[in-house]
C-alpha cells in the first residue's frame, strides 16, 4: 500500500519509516509534518494509507481525516498517537485503527493487516444498505493498547464522573468492564434506542438484559435484569421504561 506518514515530530517520523520498512505490504511515498501539508500531499501522491498523528498545530489529525473523507478514492487512516481519549471521534471518521505511541512493530503490523483486509473487502456497492447512524463499536484503552468492543456486546453503561464504564461479558460468564473518556449523555445520543435504554441519569442498559419492571410503591419503579439485579429507574426516564413494556 502506498503510505503517507504524518507527524510533527521528526524522530517519530523516522521511527515510523523504520517500522514501515519492515512491513513488505507498505511502500512509504512521503512524509508530512503538519495537517495542511498532509492534505496537499494526499492530493499529489494519492496514498492508499495514511499513518496519522492526532495532535498537530493548526490542522490536527481529526481535521485531516475529515478532509480525506472527501477524497475519492479515500485512503485508509490509521491514527498513531500518544493520546487515547480521541478514540471515539477517530472511529466516527471510519479510521481503520488507533495505535498508541510508542508504537510496537507487531501492533503496527496488526493495524496494517486491518487496512489490507478493508481494501480487499472493497467499497460497498450502490445497492448496499445505508450505514447505520448509530455507533457500532468502541475502541477503549486497555493496558498498552486499544481493544475493540462491539456495541451489541455491551450489557450496561455506568457514568463515572467524566468517564463511562462499559460492562461486557455477563452472558458468557466472563464479566469485565472498561473505562472510556466520554459522557453518558453523548453516548445515549449515539446508541441505537432500539437496543439500549437509559434508566437513570448514570445508567444505560441493553434492552434485552431487562427481564421485567417492578413497582416498589409511591411511584418508585425498578428494572429487574436477567441476572437478578434490581436497578432503580429515575423519574425522568420512567415513561420510556413503561413504554418499552407497553404500558
Amino acid at each position: 500500500m502506498r503510505t503517507l506518514i504524518v507527524d510533527d515530530e521528526p524522530l517519530a517520523v523516522e521511527r515510523m519509516q523504520i517500522l514501515c520498512a519492515r512491513i513488505p505490504a507498505l511502500s512509504v511515498v512521503g512524509t508530512a509534518s503538519d495537517g495542511a501539508a498532509a492534505l496537499r500531499l494526499c492530493e499529489a501522491l494519492a496514498p492508499e494509507l495514511v499513518l496519522l498523528d492526532m495532535t498537530m498545530p493548526e490542522v490536527d489529525g481529526l481535521g485531516v481525516a475529515r478532509g480525506l473523507a472527501r477524497h475519492s478514492p479515500r485512503p485508509a487512516v490509521i491514527f498513531v498517537t500518544a493520546h487515547d481519549h480521541f478514540a471515539v471521534e477517530a472511529f466516527d471518521l471510519e479510521a481503520v485503527d488507533y495505535v498508541l505511541k510508542p508504537v510496537a512493530q507487531d501492533r503496527l503490523e496488526r493495524a496494517v493487516d486491518r487496512a489490507l483486509a478493508r481494501r480487499e473487502a472493497g467499497a460497498p456497492t450502490v445497492d448496499a444498505p445505508a450505514e447505520s447512524p448509530w455507533i457500532e463499536e468502541f475502541w477503549v484503552p486497555h493496558r498498552s493498547e486499544l481493544i475493540r468492543i462491539a456495541a451489541g456486546d455491551i450489557d450496561r453503561i455506568d457514568a463515572e464522573r467524566d468517564y463511562v464504564r462499559l460492562h461486557v461479558g455477563q452472558k458468557d460468564g466472563g464479566a469485565r468492564s472498561y473505562l472510556l473518556l466520554h459522557t453518558i449523555q453523548r453516548l445515549e445520543d449515539r446508541l441505537d434506542p432500539e437496543r439500549f435504554i437509559r434508566l437513570h441519569r448514570s445508567t444505560i442498559v441493553r434492552r434485552d438484559r431487562i427481564a421485567g419492571l417492578k413497582h416498589d410503591g409511591l411511584g418508585v419503579w425498578s428494572a429487574q435484569l436477567v441476572d437478578g439485579e434490581l436497578l432503580r429507574i429515575g423519574r425522568t426516564y420512567l415513561a420510556k421504561a413503561k413504554a418499552m413494556a407497553g404500558r
